[in-house]
């Protein structure tokens, strides 16, 4: 008898802000969906600091996802990215 594994939190569909949607495209989608496109966008933007590839350099779009910061770690992103899903 086969039973339906439960959909941990973290693969659970999110919907994201209007911000957010601008960069990884209309929710809803699991939290690893969002920071697979988020990566994609930062990479295909070239805004991985040079020097220190941990932290992202956000444009315009990023920085209304990020608080309106000029730098952001790879570890404080997620944090903020927290704030624009529900």
């Amino acid at each position: 008898m086969a039973t339906k594994a439960k959909t941990s939190k973290f693969m659970q569909p999110m919907k994201c802000s209007k911000d957010l949607a601008a960069v990884v495209g209309e929710g809803p989608m699991p939290r690893t969906e969002v920071t697979k496109k988020l990566w994609a966008y930062i990479k295909k933007h070239g805004l991985q600091d040079a020097k220190n590839r941990r932290n992202i350099n956000p444009d315009d779009k990023l920085q209304k996802i990020f608080g309106g910061k000029k730098a952001v770690n790879m570890f404080e992103m997620t944090r903020l990215v927290n704030k624009h899903l529900s």
